[in-house]
């Protein structure tokens, strides 16, 4: 694509203002104890307005802002799929979100896996979610740099396939060098930060685009006229245009996505920075405000259509780069590629600590052979924050984006797998027997997976092409909700016949699921 220096300009100016803004932050309300509380969650003293714009920018990333309008680009209403799965997500997140903060303050949890080693006394299942966690978050960390490529091709910046490897990604590798710099300087202060200049530009744009760009088109009807005209004929769409799917299988999907959100490690690493239950207990309810955002987001797929883009190279992700491109002049381009990078910037950075506090935590300290100290357990979780990115790096850079999207639709399949282990951990005794809760996730694992290679998409790949309606197109429910049926039905039958045979007493001694959720000293 064409290169721009007004819109590289202002790109660049406000990326260089983030950057200051990650290094600065190191130093915000800092308490200056070196331990893991303070750098990967802040001193857990984040009240409900930065936790509102920390976990908005968790939530909504550059995957989200790109991936979301092109799967309407190239499905149609399918797309809006996110929609209803926000809100499912919100609801769930009300419903056990404030008990596990509340147990996070008084038990020092820094991980989900902290709170199942604690609840069920096993050091097997506490390994197993610790696993998935690592492998749902690393494809999902690498989509981040995916959606930072597309921006950086949208600007002219990313070169071409004949040129040398290093010319065509040293922009990529830049803004890489500079993810890893601050993550490890500041921890999870530098994305709470950046999130408030990230989501005030993002609403900006999308604000402005679903105001500007139905104006030029002739109105929101004309938009929706000539956007159906576009996908029936089956061009501007692209090649899933004409597949149909099963309502059952729309609902499935943003159920099981809505319910997969807040088990990722980057999603509890922004809960557990929180002050206490009542801040997150506001903030689950304030939140569903970003749906509306979600909404215009989805939006922009139908005024891409409209607008007749032909995606640059075919690939619907370029669709609102070249969309915004197109309808506005340079300088507010190089906002919105601005607010998409951010976008990118600011749920890496968690997901890079989220994985490094599952390693330092939950690998290095509960299986090391001496006393591992809180310095230690820090230095571990910063060196592991940035091997992390090195390797979503890699594997950006050597493998084919559709491998990593495919990756990261199983990881959505694996990771609701340990829905089981948090909620009956939380909710009762009845039903929560270590091995039979171990059993019910190894069953879901393995049947997800092999129902996911066993969907084979129209080109052939055993995950998948390039959005999720050829992963679950052939059955009548999302896979992920399948798998969770199964692993419910072992836990829960593997519970009761274990406790009318082998009743044992549960290990950990946390409160029985009646008990009142405390209120933390912060929020008394």
């Amino acid at each position: 694509m064409r290169f721009d220096g007004v819109a590289f300009g202002v790109f660049a100016t406000l990326l260089a203002l983030i950057t200051g803004i990650g290094f600065v932050a190191g130093r915000w309300r800092r308490a200056g104890a070196d331990s893991l509380d303070e750098w990967a969650l802040g001193g857990r003293t984040f009240g409900p307005f930065i936790t509102w714009f920390l976990l908005g920018g968790d939530l909504y990333s550059a995957y989200t802002l790109i991936a979301v309008p092109a799967a309407v680009f190239s499905m149609g209403a399918f797309g809006f799929y996110s929609i209803p799965n926000a809100i499912v997500l919100y609801a769930l997140g009300f419903l056990f979100l404030p008990r596990l903060v509340a147990l996070a303050h008084a038990r020092g949890y820094v991980t989900l896996t902290d709170f199942v080693n604690e609840r069920f006394g096993s050091r097997t299942l506490g390994l197993a979610i610790t696993l998935t966690g690592l492998l749902a978050t690393l494809p999902y960390l690498a989509l981040q740099l995916v959606g930072l490529e597309v921006v950086f091709g949208a600007l002219g910046l990313g070169g071409s396939a004949d040129q040398n490897w290093f010319v065509r990604d040293l922009p990529l590798l830049i803004a890489f060098a500079i993810l890893a710099a601050f993550t490890y300087s500041s921890g999870v202060r530098a994305p709470a930060l950046i999130s408030f200049v990230k989501d005030g530009l993002t609403y900006l744009v999308v604000i402005v685009a679903v105001v500007v760009i139905p104006v030029r088109l002739g109105g929101f009807g004309a938009a929706f006229e000539k956007a159906s005209a576009a996908f029936s004929s089956g061009g501007a769409g692209g090649g899933d245009a004409l597949l149909s799917v099963q309502p059952s299988v729309y609902v499935t999907l943003a159920l099981g996505s809505g319910m997969a959100f807040f088990l990722y490690p980057h999603s509890m690493t922004g809960v557990f920075a929180a002050r206490g239950p009542k801040t997150v207990r506001r903030n689950m309810s304030v939140l569903p405000i970003y749906t509306v955002l979600l909404g215009f987001v989805a939006l922009l797929g139908v005024l891409a259509l409209a607008a007749g883009v032909r995606p640059w190279g075919g690939n619907p992700q370029y669709a609102v780069p070249q969309l915004l491109a197109g309808m506005f002049p340079s300088w507010f381009v190089g906002v919105a590629f601005a607010a998409i990078a951010m976008s990118a910037l600011v749920p890496a950075a968690i997901m890079a600590i989220a994985a490094g506090n599952l390693v330092s935590r939950n690998l290095y300290r509960e299986f090391a052979r001496h006393e591992v100290s809180q310095h230690a357990e820090t230095r571990v979780s910063k060196i592991v924050s940035v091997l992390v990115k090195v390797g979503a790096l890699v594997f950006v850079l050597t493998m084919d984006s559709n491998f990593a999207l495919n990756f990261q639709l199983l990881g959505g399949i694996w990771i609701l797998q340990t829905l089981p282990a948090v909620l009956l951990g939380l909710f009762t005794r009845h039903f929560a027997d270590r091995w039979a809760v171990l059993a019910g996730w190894a069953v879901g694992i393995g049947y997800g997976t092999w129902a996911a290679y066993g969907v084979k998409s129209p080109s052939g790949g055993p995950f998948g092409g390039s959005t999720a309606i050829p992963f679950f197109v052939h059955s009548p429910l999302y896979i992920a909700i399948s798998a969770l049926l199964l692993n419910l039905v072992v836990a829960v039958a593997g519970s009761t016949v274990r406790r009318a045979f082998a009743p044992r007493p549960r290990a950990g001694g946390l409160p029985h699921a009646d008990v009142p959720v405390p209120v933390t000293a912060h929020e008394a």
